[in-house]
């Protein structure tokens, strides 16, 4: 079974990609309407290391069709998709989503 996960921050890393899944996934770019960026500081120390970013991307929804988040699709096994379960702090929820180009896919939100 395949899953599909949007991804518009450190997921889209290959490193980061190695460390979490096991190796680099297919991905194809999307976007997200209706949603913007926000800032989340990280203060976990394994995803510190990991992304070697103190500041993640987080998505804050708008509703406005105006407001577009670019990112990728990443195709995973449900297990790998687990492991970015983990990879992601609790701030961070995950919600299915329709994107841009029809496809519904999970995405982590604001929680």
């Amino acid at each position: 079974m395949v899953e599909r996960l949007f991804s518009y921050g450190t997921l889209r890393l290959p490193r980061v990609q190695r460390e979490t899944f096991g190796a680099e996934l297919p991905t194809t770019p999307d976007a997200l309407i209706g949603w913007r960026l926000g800032t989340l500081r990280i203060t976990d120390a394994s995803v510190l290391a990991l992304s070697g970013e103190a500041e993640h991307p987080i998505l804050v929804p708008t509703g406005d069709p105006s407001d577009r988040v670019e990112g990728a699709v990443l195709e995973l096994t449900p297990e790998q998709l687990d492991a970015a379960d983990a990879y992601e702090v609790d701030d961070y929820r995950r919600v299915s989503a329709t994107l841009e180009s029809g496809l519904d896919a999970w995405v982590y939100v604001a929680r």
